[in-house]
């Protein structure tokens, strides 16, 4: 990396504690020159080995990281980056801390003189900003920065850097500034970039179009004849469809089972469209679809990939398509008995005691660990990489997300009382 840079960063963590378990999740180093030029942006999610926490702070989805690196697979890189550097952050200690632990995890170290040269932009608003406020939202409006997407690293560490530009404006002959980039250029540690750079993992934004698992499926494969592989494939739909949402772990499972079936992509959508119609009959038996229904039945087909047209010939009368002469059955035959017992894990919109005792009302019996004996795992994200989550799909417990549990666990459970 270029000598005598900033290098403003920013982390996305799962918790407070680094020393503890949190992780960090995400990562963004802004390089800045001394004229307050942004030189280069690069972030990455990171896989934190284990549940993402309170994700409605820092908005990571599981299904985001699932194939983003570890943090020992970027140290190397992020080594590099940062060498030649001074390190700034709003409020360093915070994201020094975890950087710390991160590159002990890892079997890295940082030279000892680093982090403590380093600058806080949130302590300097007591000097550039007096009253302002210390919070990175407080410091940018002053200054009239825009702060795109709060608690998004990337984003972060470039209203940071554009941060540390103004005050760099508002005592331009400070010889701070020099003196610390000279001294980053003097003691920089690595100056060669790594042999193997991976690609970063950034978050999928609102407006992207993600792939359809079908398009993941092979066109043309040597289908296994008979209907054996067909139930089975429909078999593993009705689990994976039990909280109507597809997570990324169900999807690529479909698609691996569809290949390990010798199913091609056409005959998983006929599959799809006869489980989708013997949906729509069952919701039609009592002559009437009910707004609950339609929504259902809406839902079940967007993640099916099925077309448009064949969800309002369902909707808009009682259908009366042929069925095939093989039975699909559309029931998942999973159901919930009293005394069954069920995982919880991850942050939750209630505090997990309130959650266990709603359940212990409705007969059910929370448990804290995963074993082969617990029915059902409810997560905050259907997607969570957490022990407890890798565990029950290794059971082939079903994962299902929370508002399973209040709709169709709790709900149904307070209709039979």
């Amino acid at each position: 990396m270029g000598q005598g840079y900033f290098a403003v960063i920013d982390t996305e963590t799962t918790g407070l504690f680094p020393g503890n378990h949190d992780r960090i999740a995400e990562i963004a180093v802004v390089t800045l020159d001394r004229s307050g030029t942004v030189v280069d942006r690069w972030e990455t999610l990171v896989n934190p080995e284990r549940d993402l926490g309170k994700q409605a702070i820092h908005g990571i989805r599981a299904k985001d990281i699932l194939e983003a690196p570890r943090f020992a697979d970027i140290a190397e890189e992020l080594d590099w980056r940062l060498s030649g550097t001074t390190i700034v952050a709003h409020n360093l200690g915070f994201d020094a801390r975890f950087l710390l632990a991160e590159f002990q995890r890892a079997g890295r170290a940082l030279p000892d003189f680093y982090l403590p040269r380093g600058l806080c932009t949130m302590q300097m608003a007591r000097e550039y900003l007096p009253g302002a406020g210390r919070s990175l939202q407080d410091c940018c409006d002053s200054f009239s920065i825009e702060l795109r997407h709060a608690h998004s690293a990337g984003d972060d560490a470039e209203a940071t850097a554009v941060l540390l530009s103004r005050y760099m404006e508002l005592d331009p002959d400070l010889d701070d500034w020099d003196y610390l980039l000279n001294e980053a250029a003097a003691t920089s540690w690595n100056d060669s970039p790594p042999t193997a750079r991976l690609i970063p993992a950034l978050r999928s934004s609102a407006d992207s179009e993600e792939t359809h698992f079908i398009d993941r499926i092979v066109v043309h494969l040597p289908e296994i004849p008979g209907a054996a592989a067909h139930q089975e494939y429909l078999a593993l739909l009705d689990r994976a469809l039990l909280d109507r949402y597809l997570s990324a772990h169900e999807q690529s499972m479909l698609v691996s089972t569809a290949s390990d079936l010798g199913i091609d992509r056409s005959t998983v959508m006929d599959l799809h469209s006869r489980y989708f119609l013997s949906i729509a009959d069952t919701a039609w038996a009592d002559g009437v679809l009910s707004v609950e229904e339609l929504s259902d039945l809406a839902t079940i087909s967007a993640l099916l990939g099925l077309p448009t047209e064949l969800l309002d010939a369902a909707t808009l009368a009682h259908p009366t398509f042929p069925m095939q002469p093989q039975h699909v059955d559309a029931s998942s035959g999973f159901f919930l008995q009293s005394g069954d017992m069920v995982v919880l894990t991850g942050d939750m919109t209630r505090p997990r005691s309130a959650i266990e005792a709603d359940l212990e009302s409705a007969g059910f019996k929370p448990h804290g660990a995963v074993t082969k004996k617990v029915k059902l795992l409810v997560a905050a994200d259907p997607d969570s990489i957490s022990g407890k989550a890798r565990k029950a799909r290794q059971y082939g417990i079903p994962v299902v997300g929370e508002e399973y549990l209040w709709k169709q666990v709790l709900r149904a459970s307070d209709l039979q009382h």
